[in-house]
């Protein structure tokens, strides 16, 4: 294990672009902007799956938007680069409805889980440790039987290889859109900071 973690290291460290304390920094930059807009509290995420919080919609959007522009251009400048996963429709569908209701139920998301752990919750340890044993059980019991369950491979594809030889012009309008979509959705809090305090103690 300890051998695995190091390999991830190293291969950061590794890329002509990146190195490990630009991954830090810029981890702590999202821990502080998780922090700042308090989206890792329960209510927040159980709000916006009950559609009375519109915060953490509205960070999506805008993290989507200006994230597909940066991202797009950092990697036709050679300073980033990222890995298409295929298309398996059978596993988006189960995976993506068991990750919604869990993080309805839950509170959390991958983003999120870690910072509230950081901050001593306990309930998200619990949940983080179930996470990973339930990664193990896919991994050990994958070619069995969660393969059959992935359905079959449609690719690899993006949205900017659908629209060939307008790729920037593409991945511009796209950003754009989630960026006026962000700001187009009317800001709504179930708790605002005085109810969050309170609810920390």
């Amino acid at each position: 294990m300890f051998e695995r973690i190091m390999t991830m290291f190293t291969t950061v460290a590794d890329e002509p672009h990146g190195s490990v304390w630009v991954v830090f920094l810029i981890g702590i930059f999202f821990g502080g902007i998780i922090q700042y807009t308090r989206v890792d509290k329960f209510e927040k995420i159980a709000g916006f799956a009950m559609l009375r919080d519109t915060v953490v919609p509205k960070m999506l959007f805008l993290a989507i938007g200006l994230a597909s522009i940066g991202l797009y251009f950092l990697i036709e400048a050679g300073y980033a680069h990222y890995h298409i996963k295929p298309i398996l429709l059978g596993g988006l569908l189960i995976g993506g409805t068991l990750f919604g209701i869990s993080m309805a139920i839950f509170g959390k998301c991958p983003g999120t889980g870690p910072i509230s752990v950081a901050e001593g919750r306990i309930d998200v340890l619990v949940g983080a440790i179930g996470g990973i044993l339930g990664g193990l059980v896919f991994t050990v019991y994958y070619e069995p039987f969660f393969k059959p369950l992935m359905g079959p491979n449609l690719g690899k594809l993006d949205l900017a290889a659908v629209f060939e030889g307008h790729e920037a012009l593409t991945v511009l309008i796209f950003g754009a859109a989630m960026v006026i979509i962000s700001i187009a959705i009317p800001l709504r809090q179930e708790f605002d900071e005085a109810d969050l305090k309170q609810l920390d103690r």
